[in-house]
């Protein structure tokens, strides 16, 4: 049963805990799925100056590029990260899964995962305390759960998504093209265009219905 959980985990676990010492208002995004090419991510905080600045002493993360800016008080970076969100992504690639989303604000990482199934989130739960992540579920949604009402991803779609994750089709720049991603599945490249389109769109809908129907939980 395909399973998408929101945790959440310190920033001095995965990283860039000096600069919320630093910049307490500072946030962050990750633009896209976490791979293993550094991500592009937006950030805030009090001025773009202070923030470069507080990342670039930051040891666990590395300012590969400050791009244009977005907005006033939001600016896309790309940084790469250090070796503790890449073994966080490993454990959960290791165990069928993806990561979704990623963002951070007061000292803490929020993540959006995906698990074929729910022993797959127990098995990297168990790692990820194993490891001392310090994981706190937040929800645990079975999204082809019948009595949800909702079935946002068909198997097909999961299994497509988990294999573009895993060959880095949603890396920046991509490890993989459609056309290889389309071999590797042994579907046209027109077909696997689609289901990707399908996929992203449930996925979205799903979450634009999650944000805007209270869940009676306190975060």
């Amino acid at each position: 049963m395909t399973t998408v959980v929101e945790l959440e985990s310190p920033a001095d676990r995965l990283g860039v805990s000096e600069t919320f010492e630093r910049l307490p208002t500072f946030e962050f995004q990750i633009a896209g799925m976490i791979g293993a090419s550094p991500p592009l991510v937006w950030v805030s905080g009090p001025d773009r100056h202070a923030v470069e600045a507080a990342l670039e002493a930051d040891p666990t993360v590395d300012v590969i590029a400050s791009l244009a800016d977005a907005s006033d008080d939001r600016w896309l970076f790309r940084l790469e990260f250090g070796p503790e969100l890449e073994e966080f992504h490993e454990i959960v690639s290791e165990n069928n899964g993806a990561v979704l989303e990623a963002a951070a604000q007061d000292g803490t990482w929020s993540l959006k995962l995906l698990f074929h199934d729910r022993d797959s989130l127990s098995a990297a739960h168990s790692v990820f305390e194993d490891r001392e992540f310090q994981v706190s579920i937040k929800r645990v949604t079975s999204l082809d759960d019948p009595s949800g009402g909702t079935s946002p991803l068909t198997s097909t779609q999961y299994e497509t998504i988990v294999k573009a994750n895993e060959l880095g089709y949603f890396d920046v720049p991509r490890k993989v093209t459609l056309q290889e991603l389309a071999s590797e599945l042994d579907i046209s490249h027109q077909a696997l265009s689609e289901r990707l389109r399908r996929s992203h769109a449930a996925l979205v809908s799903e979450e634009l219905s999650n944000r805007m129907t209270p869940t009676g939980i306190d975060s």
